[in-house]
């Protein structure tokens, strides 16, 4: 019989999170519903989902801070909420919403997080001068945090979430309020981290950001209706997609939903996405004998899906779900 594999080589192969039939009541209402996740190590793994769909909710059973109803949890090799106290000391968190101390510098801020985490002196200078560095908050250590821009703050709480150098960063909707530059800039830190070694789940409502995450999670109405790497969910969409342009797309939208073939339309600039069921044979003919029955001229041709596709899809399929339940 073989002996089991070291500790060490169990937490390489193990996944950085599991959850199995997570579950979370508030009352009558249920906002997480049965949820399964494996998220591997070392990667970004994204919640795309619109407000209510239970992203914050799952974000904070993971990592400890909301009581599950039901369901299992394991977060780097700890099962939660059992050991969350022991999980946070290699887990940063940041929130949507800026949590730092208005009215301390940013120098003030980092040396207060550092005793936060019991950073000895040593490292504690040793890694508030590597987050001031790769944070590019150097020139910034005397002002307060009351007196930065949204992308500098911003900045400031990766340097703070990431100080004690944690297993696993949590990132609620860190995006929200900040220009497409600091976005950039933002997550081409993330993944800089990630090749160090970190895991992070990160939540947004931005279709661009999601599509960078190497694993993306759909979940709409406290149910996980699509999982898996970006580039598959739009190469494996269960619906037929097609591109419209015309002059008139007020008159062609309208004919289009009545349709019932026609699960979804949506405007991108001047062209139109129609998404039809997968049973329809031809999908770009029945768009066009629709167009000409109401002598509506449009371009029409098939298409491939983006993430929004894949979102309208998986949210329709839920709200379906849901009205026959």
């Amino acid at each position: 019989m073989s002996a089991a594999p070291p500790a060490a080589t169990r937490a390489a192969v193990e996944p950085a999170i599991e959850a199995r039939g997570l579950t979370r009541r508030f009352g009558k209402v249920t906002a997480v519903d049965g949820v399964d996740l494996v998220i591997p190590r070392a990667q970004i793994y994204g919640f795309l989902g619109p407000n209510g769909s239970g992203k914050s909710t799952t974000i904070r059973m993971l990592c400890g801070l909301l009581i599950p109803t039901a369901g299992k949890i394991r977060v780097l090799g700890r099962d939660i909420p059992r050991e969350a106290e022991a999980l946070r000391r290699h887990i940063g968190y940041m929130t949507q919403k800026f949590s730092l101390w208005d009215d301390l510098t940013v120098l003030e801020n980092l040396r207060f997080i550092a005793q936060i985490y019991t950073l000895d002196r040593a490292r504690a200078a040793r890694r508030i001068d590597e987050v001031l560095t790769e944070y590019r908050l150097t020139e910034l250590t005397g002002r307060l945090a009351s007196a930065m821009s949204g992308g500098q703050r911003q900045r400031l709480a990766l340097a703070a979430a990431t100080l004690h150098e944690p297993g696993l960063l949590l990132l609620d909707e860190p995006t929200s309020g900040v220009d497409p530059q600091s976005r950039r800039d933002f997550w081409e830190s993330l993944f800089a981290l990630v090749a160090r070694g970190t895991t992070i789940l990160v939540s947004t409502h931005y279709m661009d950001e999601a599509e960078r995450c190497h694993r993306l999670a759909i979940l709409a109405q406290g149910r996980l209706v699509a999982e898996g790497e970006p580039q598959v969910l739009m190469r494996e969409l269960p619906m037929h997609v097609i591109e419209v342009q015309g002059a008139n797309t007020d008159a062609i939208r309208r004919v289009l939903h009545e349709r019932p073939e026609v699960a979804s339309v949506a405007q991108l600039g001047l062209r139109l996405h129609v998404l039809i069921d997968r049973s329809v044979t031809n999908p770009a003919g029945l768009v066009r004998a629709t167009l000409a029955d109401h002598g509506i001229e449009g371009e029409v041709a098939a298409t491939t899906a983006n993430l929004e596709d894949v979102f309208v899809a998986a949210t329709l399929q839920r709200s379906a779900q849901a009205g026959a339940a």
